[in-house]
């Protein structure tokens, strides 16, 4: 039996902490587009675990790890990834232009990086296609995405930041990103009309 380290009185569970309804099988989240990751040159290994963690919750397809990013392998990951590194289909490949030259047709490039050319992910909405599979790049924490991966790219999007920081950490600003691409019909939002 568990004791509370702060009264010293037993525990007792109560119910399951996290649940997992399948939310994915549910008719509604049947038609979410299909996103897959690229992580190029991530250094952190909490950030990468904590992404893994997100990508299983929303349903990600695939993450390819590319440059630098540390891969499920390394034991820091398990940390923040708490067993979903172990449900998230994952590559390795050292040059993340590879991966691009090998992806399937019409599958659509977006970089998430506050840039000149950026567009908001929530509020210029007509211009993201929901139909087709998405490809999210994320880059570097400090340096942000390689330019080269920029340039291939059919869209850069950004995150509407109103504080005085104009950037959220590479792992929750992937979580945000994710979960807007994946299930966010602009055909059915108000923000389109």
């Amino acid at each position: 039996m568990e004791i509370c380290p702060f009264c010293k009185s037993p525990l007792m569970a109560c119910g399951e902490p996290f649940t997992n309804v399948k939310a994915a099988s549910l008719p509604q989240f049947k038609s979410a587009r299909r996103v897959d990751l690229l992580l190029d040159n991530l250094r952190s290994t909490l950030n990468v675990g904590s992404i893994f963690r997100t990508a299983d919750g929303a349903g990600v397809s695939h993450i390819y790890c590319c440059g630098t990013t540390p891969t499920p392998d390394h034991p820091k990951i398990i940390k923040t990834g708490l067993g979903a590194e172990g449900f998230v289909s994952w590559t390795y490949h050292r040059n993340a232009l590879e991966v691009i030259g090998g992806l399937e047709e019409g599958t659509l490039l977006y970089t998430l990086e506050a840039a000149e050319n950026s567009i908001d992910l929530f509020t210029e909405v007509k211009q993201i296609e929901s139909d087709k599979p998405v490809l999210l790049i994320l880059g570097n924490e400090i340096s942000g995405v390689d330019p080269v991966l920029r340039q291939h790219s059919n869209l850069t999007l950004s995150l509407p930041m109103l504080g005085s920081k104009n950037s959220l950490n590479v792992a929750v600003a992937a979580g945000i990103a994710i979960y807007g691409l994946r299930f966010y019909n602009s055909q059915n939002s108000k923000l389109s009309e």
